[in-house]
């Protein structure tokens, strides 16, 4: 859904969560293949059954790329990303796992380099069906002023 927005619009504190996605055995091969990280955690079940895990591992880049990409369920045309930051992955996730995303606006903040955009600060947790979180990050992004601040 397109939703624009300007930096006035949003409010710190907001929150909004996604639908779900089970992750499958097909979404660890395809993104091995696409980043050519076979590594064992993620792609040897025998030797990942004696693991402290007991299972293979999601990686974590794809945890990313799906918990983020299920964010896109709202596009603002008016911003864009800037980058994320403190990017963590404090549980595993499993095939079969089901997570969502939840975003909450954390900061609002004045961009020092362009007058006409302001900084968005969301606090991004993917959760799996336990409630755990599995990824945590900072999503910044730059969201077009009705007016550009004036020095």
């Amino acid at each position: 859904m397109e939703r624009p927005r300007h930096f006035e619009d949003y409010r710190r504190g907001e929150i909004r969560s996604t639908y779900g996605r089970t992750i499958t055995e097909t979404d660890f091969v395809v993104h091995a293949g696409h980043t050519g990280d076979f590594f064992p955690h993620h792609m040897d079940a025998e030797a990942m059954k004696d693991s402290a895990f007991g299972q293979r591992i999601a990686h974590g880049t794809m945890t990313f790329a799906i918990g983020i990409g299920l964010t896109a369920s709202e596009i603002n045309p008016l911003a864009f990303t800037y980058g994320y930051e403190r990017l963590r992955f404090p549980k595993p996730v499993f095939i079969g796992d089901t997570i969502h995303t939840e975003i909450e606006i954390a900061s609002l903040d004045d961009d020092p380099k362009r007058p006409e955009h302001g900084r968005v600060t969301e606090r991004i947790r993917v959760l799996n069906q336990r409630g755990e979180t599995v990824l945590a990050c900072d999503h910044i992004h730059l969201a077009k002023r009705r007016q550009a601040l004036t020095a």
